[in-house]
């Protein structure tokens, strides 16, 4: 059975939010909604990007991308409480919009802040959709967050934001094969996991 996961090699990562671009494209997201966004290690808030940590001059700072960790155990889905919030079999966390009602349970229960609720009708810069045809559509009063890109894994193709990483920082795939290119490179590197200790079990790794 596959249990797909990602990969952001902090080493690697500039922040240039290419990533968070190319998602909001590809699933045509309303005008200030974002499923991932770059942070920095010193300031993982986002109030002040670019700010190193330590005492000059021996300073240092590293980026990564935050966004829907597609838990093992995602406290959104126990909280969830008309099934809006569903898992499927290759571990990817859903919000199906037909269901949800925005009551923002899920969103109180994520510790990693990654879920937004659309409170007004969504609205675009441009007078035209643009990104993948069979991306989820945004329903006003409904919870959005990021999918790991579903509508092109159905379609045995990367995430967008994997395609698009011109630093070459993201890494994605089946973490049940230790063949696969993910599964190789958490063996060689070590990495952290956000909020580990608060039993989710995050299938997003950072290396370092």
């Amino acid at each position: 059975m596959t249990r797909y996961g990602m990969a952001v090699d902090t080493v690697f990562c500039v922040g240039c939010d290419q990533c968070s671009l190319a998602c909001k494209v590809e699933h045509n997201l309303s005008n200030g909604v974002w499923w991932s966004r770059a942070r920095t290690s010193s300031d993982p808030d986002g109030y002040a990007l670019g700010c190193p940590e330590g005492t000059y001059p021996n300073l240092k700072s590293s980026w990564y991308t935050l966004g829907c960790q597609h838990c093992d155990n995602p406290p959104c889905l126990k909280a969830c409480p008309t099934g809006a919030t569903q898992k499927r079999e290759d571990g990817i966390v859903t919000v199906d919009v037909d269901v949800c009602i925005g009551c923002k349970s899920c969103i109180t229960a994520c510790p990693y802040d990654v879920r937004t609720l659309l409170e007004e009708d969504p609205a675009w810069h441009l007078d035209f959709p643009v990104g993948d045809q069979a991306a989820s559509s945004h329903v006003v009063n409904t919870v959005e967050k990021c999918t790991f890109c579903v509508e092109r894994i159905d379609r045995g193709e990367r995430p967008v934001c994997v395609d698009v990483c011109q630093a070459v920082a993201r890494y994605f795939g089946d973490l049940d094969d230790p063949e696969s290119e993910i599964s190789k490179v958490l063996a060689e590197r070590d990495y952290d996991l956000l909020l580990e200790d608060q039993g989710t079990g995050p299938n997003v790794y950072f290396l370092k």
